[in-house]
């Protein structure tokens, strides 16, 4: 049996696991304002990652036209954030 590191034994239990889909979620909740900016953090009422589909709730009319627009570059700066693909989809209601 091969010997792992701490941070590669977590990484191979989260993909064994299937928790790491929940992991993203929960950091993505915890580091929002940091992902997406001050304005878009303080306008979202919430979020839930579904798999690899994010959907954001924001009762703010032109900030939910700003995020249909800008879906494809907000996928592709928290699939950054995070360093892998996190985030295929965007749904904004």
């Amino acid at each position: 049996m091969g010997s792992y590191s701490i941070g590669e034994a977590l990484n191979l239990l989260l993909e064994k696991s299937q928790w790491k889909p929940k992991v993203h979620e929960l950091r993505m909740r915890q580091e929002w304002e940091a992902i997406v900016g001050k304005t878009i953090a303080k306008y979202t009422r919430s979020m839930a990652l579904n798999g690899k589909r994010l959907t954001i709730y924001t009762d703010v009319a032109p900030l939910k036209q700003e995020l249909l627009l800008g879906k494809e570059q907000l996928a592709a700066n928290i699939n950054e954030y995070f360093g892998e693909k996190v985030v295929e989809e965007i749904i904004v209601k």
